[in-house]
């Protein structure tokens, strides 16, 4: 069970956690099929202790019209003992079926969710270089599935899921028999759940997203400068950028929300004009490692140093994925009073950590951060500056010391942000 008793006040908050999964993240349409357990790196599908919230998520989904819900099961714990057990030759070997699976569904336009649930010290222990491998091998064998995904061919999600093992490590001084109540508490809190109508709560949050979208659209900034201690970034923008956050339209025409929560504006590098220093400002988990205190430093668009403190290796093994991974693929800004920043945590979930922080991401940059980038071929795309790679993996960089300014065409410098807070009104 998810709680050893569910209170009727977690039912009630769990099935309006259950309605902005479908009718906010996914806008579920009548007629889609919905896929339960979609592509995600670190979980191969959803987790077996999610079934009270997938059963309820598959009545309502069908309530709303779904033509047929499926979901694929999967257990992070089975991926530490293949690393464990199996032979060293086999680890890149990876079902069809769940591949074909996925990209049924994905390409047929319908609804894929996905859960963040992530156990932070799983794969302390296991050899990076056995990670690396398998993680390559997966994503070149769901290439074409996270092609439709970074294209918006169709509505996608990925939320949190609590487990025990993510919340003994996020409140190891709190009675164990309370942690995961403690970490729900916290997730209905960041989604929005608590509000009396969380509905409306997300429609009046991402209208004012789509509002920083829109005053950076008209913009146009050639560059991004970014400052802080350990940063010194110039990041140049490709013509006819798109500034992107909270709901964005599908190939299909479904207008989705692709992550809860949300607290980000973000859009593409050009993958060949970034120069300069960059340092984290909070720890990376990814794939099963934790990657801390990392420093790049850029020429011409491309990684030319890179150092952690802690993950090194497994850091290094990512970059040598493809010759996009040493490039950008995304910048987003998220300002330091956000919920998650303020909340002074360190989620262990990409999902959640990304929206406490300006981040940027290493690898593939969305086709929609560029007016007409979804019917660009893969040359089209790189030589527009898009970046394309197998990987796709943020870094949190931002704080209350980091400014960002915007550089015109005419080489003019306007402040975006100061000491990591908007200085323009929407």
């Amino acid at each position: 069970m998810i709680r050893k008793l569910m209170s009727s006040e977690f039912e009630q908050k769990l099935e309006k956690y259950a309605e902005v999964i479908l009718k906010v993240g996914l806008n579920l349409q009548p007629g889609q099929r919905l896929l339960i357990g979609g592509p995600k790196l670190d979980a191969d599908g959803v987790p077996l202790e999610s079934a009270p919230l997938v059963r309820l998520m598959t009545k309502k989904a069908y309530q709303m019209g779904a033509r047929l819900v499926d979901v694929v099961w999967g257990d992070v714990l089975l991926r530490k003992i293949r690393f464990q057990n199996a032979p060293k030759d086999s680890i890149e070997e990876y079902p069809k079926w769940r591949v074909e699976s996925r990209y049924d569904i994905s390409k047929a336009g319908d609804a894929n969710v996905n859960f963040s649930s992530p156990n932070p010290d799983l794969l302390s222990e296991v050899d990076p270089e056995l990670v690396s491998k398998f993680q390559k091998s997966y994503y070149k064998q769901m290439k074409h599935v996270y092609d439709l995904l970074t294209a918006n061919a169709f509505n996608w999600l990925i939320v949190p899921f609590p487990n025990d093992d993510w919340a003994d490590k996020l409140f190891p001084d709190v009675p164990q028999n309370s942690r995961k109540d403690k970490l729900w508490d916290l997730i209905f809190e960041i989604c929005l759940i608590n509000h009396e109508d969380p509905i409306s709560a997300w429609e009046k949050h991402n209208i004012d997203l789509s509002k920083r979208c829109n005053y950076l659209n008209q913009k146009q900034y050639t560059a991004l400068k970014l400052t802080a201690p350990g940063t010194d970034l110039m990041i140049g923008l490709p013509k006819n950028h798109i500034w992107d956050g909270g709901s964005t339209i599908a190939q299909n025409g479904i207008t989705f929300t692709a992550n809860l929560p949300t607290e980000e504006v973000y859009t593409m590098p050009h993958k060949d004009k970034v120069d300069g220093v960059v340092s984290t400002s909070k720890p990376v988990y990814y794939g099963g490692y934790t990657v801390e205190n990392c420093r790049f430093k850029f020429s011409k668009g491309r990684i030319v140093e890179a150092t952690a403190d802690k993950g090194e290796t497994y850091l290094l093994k990512t970059l040598e994925t493809d010759e996009g991974a040493c490039r950008l693929g995304e910048i987003a800004l998220v300002p330091h009073s956000s919920p998650i920043s303020q909340s002074g945590m360190l989620f262990y979930s990409m999902l959640i950590d990304e929206n406490a922080s300006n981040h940027i991401a290493l690898g593939q940059a969305y086709r929609e951060s560029l007016k007409g980038g979804e019917a660009l071929t893969d040359e089209e795309f790189m030589a527009a500056g898009g970046n394309n790679s197998l990987i796709h993996l943020d870094f949190m960089i931002g704080s209350g010391e980091m400014n960002v300014d915007g550089i015109s065409d005419d080489e003019t410098t306007e402040p975006i942000m100061r000491n990591g807070e908007w200085v323009f009104d929407v």
